[in-house]
C-alpha cells in the first residue's frame, strides 16, 4: 500500500520559517512535490522533484522555498514566510506507472 505523511505545519511570524517533511512509502515515484490551497482559493502547486533531482517552483515561492528528495522522503524547507503563504499544504508523488497520491495535508499559517 501507498502512504503519504506530511508534518511540521504549524504558526509562523512573517519572515520566519517552516519545515514540512513528506515520508511516502509503498512505491517508487518519479516526481514528488507539494500543492497549496488557501481558504477560499483553488488548489496551486507550489514545488516539484524529480527522481533525478531536477526542481521547479511557483514563481510566488521562488527564492524562498527549497524542496530536497531522499528516495520517496522528501522536505519543504519554507523561509521568509508571508502572510499570503498561509494554507494548507499536501504532499503529492506520482509513480512511473501514471498514479498520483496525495497526503492528508498540513496546516501552515503566517500570523499578520
Amino acid at each position: 500500500q501507498v502512504q503519504l505523511v506530511e508534518s511540521g505545519g504549524g504558526l509562523a511570524q512573517p519572515g520566519g520559517s517552516l519545515r514540512l517533511p513528506c515520508a511516502a512509502s509503498g512505491s517508487i515515484f518519479i516526481s514528488m512535490g507539494w500543492y497549496r490551497q488557501a481558504p477560499g482559493k483553488e488548489r496551486e502547486l507550489v514545488t516539484t522533484i524529480t527522481s533525478g533531482g531536477s526542481t521547479n517552483y511557483a514563481d510566488s515561492v521562488k527564492g524562498r522555498f527549497t524542496i530536497s528528495r531522499v528516495n520517496t522522503n522528501n522536505t519543504l524547507q519554507m523561509n521568509s514566510l508571508k502572510p499570503e503563504d498561509t494554507a494548507v499544504y499536501y504532499c503529492t508523488a506520482d509513480t512511473f506507472y501514471g498514479r498520483r497520491y496525495w497526503g492528508q495535508g498540513t496546516q501552515v499559517t503566517v500570523s499578520s
